[in-house]
């Protein structure tokens, strides 16, 4: 008598799009990290010698852009519970998640352009406007490019390509959603509190 063949586990399937989409999204990270970093030099160097940093005219509120930082950050919250609802096959919560997290980028866009057209930023006219302008739009870019991904993933699972045993392309899109609020935080910081 021979003893009864033990069925192997499942395979694990490679998470591919989870580790190429982080390696993009801190390539992503790393521009905006070395944006930031001209632009702290820079302000570094006029307050050094004694200037003002934002030439006459320009005004940055916090109050949106603290808007835009709680925004994220629950937009953050957002794509975490669609991950987690999809990982246990809960559909709607699942579509309801995934909905939030596109409609609190759509708000930071949003808000981002009012911003713009608060501020009085002219790209010609100034550095610090210049720098300013690149910054806030290449993260502007990040977001829409995050969105897409979101709206793409947000698809497949409405189609069924997403369960308990294969949830990967949500764990990336969240992956490079929280790597784009992540640089907000530093865009938050260099930019707006600090001035």
């Amino acid at each position: 008598m021979t003893a009864p063949a033990l069925a192997s586990p499942p395979m694990q399937r490679p998470r591919m799009l989870v580790v190429g989409t982080a390696f993009a999204a801190v390539a992503a990270a790393m521009v905006v990290v070395g944006m930031i970093g001209v632009y702290l030099v820079e302000r570094s160097a006029v307050v050094s010698a004694g200037g003002t940093w934002l030439p006459d005219g320009v005004v940055l509120p916090l109050t949106q852009p603290n808007v835009m930082l709680f925004g994220l950050i629950m937009s953050s919250v957002a794509i975490q519970w669609a991950v987690s609802a999809v990982r246990n096959d809960d559909r709607v919560n699942s579509y309801l998640a995934l909905g939030l997290t596109l409609l609190f980028g759509l708000g930071y866009i949003n808000m981002m352009a009012y911003l713009w057209s608060k501020a009085g930023l002219d790209v010609n006219a100034s550095l610090q406007a210049t720098l300013i302008q690149s910054i806030t739009a290449t993260h502007v870019a990040m977001a829409a490019v995050a969105m897409v991904f979101v709206a793409l993933m947000a698809f497949r699972a409405l189609a069924g390509g997403y369960n308990s045993r294969q949830y990967d392309g949500i764990a990336a899109a969240a992956v490079f959603w929280h790597v784009m609020v992540a640089m907000y935080v530093l865009i938050w910081l260099a930019v707006y509190v600090t001035k």
